[in-house]
């Protein structure tokens, strides 16, 4: 190795070792550690204005799925029962996947669908899907049930879940009246 090369680089490694300790130096003196005496140590900022507070919004009911439902776009749940595919089936008969086959699934008994291995909490709560169930599973599944081994967020928008059910309700040989 030349003596060029060496020097390049010292230089190199020379000139990160200083870069660290700008970068550390400058870092500390933006952000101050504390002791808070329980061993963890506690970070205060540099003070930044606090936004106004506002009056807490008063969360708005949730609209019964029952209300949307007549004017749901089954169309619509197709579209949206992709999210649902990669975890469901819904052809007659069809396999369970990581989640039950879906096939009549509208007023069916919960929990109770041959082949699948359920969660705990969705034997113990039992009852059956009716289309309020359906609705506030839909929205936060792990609200509604905790406990369960579904993992999928939800569906925000009310609409949403009321095309999906409407869907869900015309995969029977018998679709369930609706409310």
């Amino acid at each position: 190795m030349s003596q060029m090369l060496a020097n390049k680089i010292a230089g190199a490694v020379l000139m990160l070792a200083l870069a660290l300790v700008a970068i550390s130096t400058i870092g500390n003196a933006l952000v101050h550690p504390r002791d808070s005496g329980t061993g963890e140590v506690a970070v205060a900022a540099l003070a930044t204005p606090e936004p106004e507070a506002k009056a807490p919004a008063e969360a708005a009911p949730p609209v019964p799925i029952a209300s949307l439902l007549a004017d749901a776009d089954t169309g619509r749940g197709v579209k949206v029962f992709k999210k649902c595919k990669a975890c469901h089936t819904v052809a007659k008969g069809g396999k369970n996947k990581i989640g039950p086959n879906l096939w009549d699934v509208v007023n069916s008994e919960s929990g109770k669908r041959t082949g699948f291995s359920y969660s705990k909490a969705m034997l113990a709560k039992g009852g059956t899907w009716s289309y309020d169930n359906l609705g506030a599973f839909l929205a936060k599944p792990k609200a509604w049930l905790p406990g369960t081994k579904m993992a999928f967020a939800g569906l925000k928008k009310a609409r949403d879940r009321a095309a999906v059910i409407a869907y869900l309700r015309t995969l029977s040989d018998s679709p369930a009246p609706l409310p």
